[in-house]
């Protein structure tokens, strides 16, 4: 295939582009602050193992939840879904940091997860449908990065901002600031071309099973479970990483945390330029390099003992949380129809694709208890590798078609 021909953005587009950019940079930046102030909660509030983990798997439960609101932009359309998860979430994040009891604090985390989700996934439409053909890897791709980029500026001040008056609560009560500045800017949001083309008949409110009777039924089947075969690593090679490198190898809990960070800074520039991979040398052999460098990754930082030898498997494990996202979301958006795009995703990421990422924690834990973290997360990694040969099997080449090109590819 020839490369397409690259078209320059719009005034609008490059606008747009920073605002999904700011938009999904606080998924990361919301995740890495659960896991950040966690240790101060559960002192604060006195929970133990099993109730500290029953919390993280409830808010974490909202992003299966999002699924109801993410499908709903294809009746209501995108913009009114991207308001609407923007305001719920700045809401509720801000109030989390006002309660003193940990259920109502995972409440709160759990209705703030739902729109947040639902933020980014419509943010990554919002990419799909109103940017070129010949940038949108690209486009999809930078906005997931400000995800990570996330993580990594909330890891950087967390330990800075629960040393003053208000302990942990001042990270959601700073986190908020820029979200009630992005509320005020989404009026200049319009709504994407392609759902406003649309007829009025196809915007109707339909069953949540509608799609499974269309003949996307097994595409929306088959990228679940390519998702939740990715999850099952991606979410937990990091998560653990500092109880292994601790529990297991013996390292200091500030050295672990040092490594973890330089990874993270290092593995940013890497990230970024995942988009961009998948727009030059397409999706299905960007694929390829991702998802490999995402296990072995994985393998290594759990097989590996030294912080030198440790080092290039973390950044390759934190790249790799990251990099999957770009790739698998273009698969989700260019494959399915405008009236059908918001329901598809919601139904392979939200609904089905996530029970990976909620329950591949629990189950590591379990494992742990008999055979140790290093051994339980390792095994995630054939995760990524199972996922990479059914994208080879089963995903179409989507590079530089238009949309309606890559919706009718079976």
């Amino acid at each position: 295939m020839s490369h397409p021909v690259v078209q320059p953005l719009t005034a609008y587009q490059r606008k747009l582009f920073v605002f999904l950019g700011v938009a999904t940079f606080f998924e990361g930046f919301d995740q890495m602050a659960l896991a950040q102030i966690l240790p101060t909660l559960r002192d604060e509030m006195h929970l133990g193992e099993w109730e500290t983990g029953l919390l993280v798997a409830f808010v974490n439960l909202g992003t299966v939840v999002a699924y109801l609101l993410v499908r709903q932009a294809d009746v209501w359309g995108r913009r009114v879904v991207l308001s609407l998860t923007i305001a719920g979430y700045t809401l509720f994040s801000f109030a989390s940091g006002l309660v003193s009891s940990p259920w109502l604090f995972a409440a709160l985390q759990f209705v703030a997860r739902v729109f947040l989700i639902g933020e980014w996934a419509v943010s990554v439409i919002y990419a799909a449908e109103e940017f070129p053909a010949s940038r949108r890897g690209m486009v999809i791709g930078v906005i997931s990065a400000w995800s990570a980029l996330g993580a990594v500026v909330c890891a950087g001040i967390v330990p800075l901002l629960v040393r003053s008056p208000f302990g942990w609560r001042t990270v959601y009560f700073v986190g908020t600031v820029p979200l009630v500045l992005l509320a005020f800017s989404r009026r200049s949001l319009r709504e994407t071309e392609r759902f406003a083309a649309l007829a009025p008949e196809e915007r109707v409110a339909s069953s949540l099973t509608r799609i499974l009777r269309t003949p996307y039924r097994a595409r929306v089947l088959q990228l679940a479970l390519i998702w939740g075969l990715t999850y099952v690593c991606t979410q937990t090679a990091v998560t653990f990483f500092k109880q292994h490198a601790v529990e297991d190898l013996g390292m200091p809990d500030t050295r672990v945390g040092l490594l973890i960070s330089v990874a993270a800074v290092v593995s940013m520039p890497l990230v970024f330029m995942v988009g961009r991979l998948l727009d030059v040398t397409g999706r299905r052999r960007g694929s390829i390099v991702i998802f490999l460098l995402t296990a072995a990754g994985a393998l290594g930082s759990y097989t590996l003992e030294g912080e030198g030898m440790l080092f290039v498997p973390v950044v390759l494990a934190i790249f790799g949380a990251s990099a999957v996202l770009p790739a698998l979301n273009a698969f989700t958006t260019e494959l399915f129809p405008t009236e059908l795009r918001s329901d598809a995703f919601a139904w392979s990421n939200n609904l089905l694709g996530r029970l990976g990422y909620v329950v591949a924690p629990i189950a590591v834990g379990l494992a742990a208890e008999e055979i140790g973290w290093g051994l339980a997360v390792a095994s995630t990694a054939i995760g990524p590798i199972l996922a990479l040969v059914l994208i080879l099997k089963w995903m179409p080449e989507t590079r530089g078609r238009e949309l309606e090109d890559t919706s009718a590819m079976h």
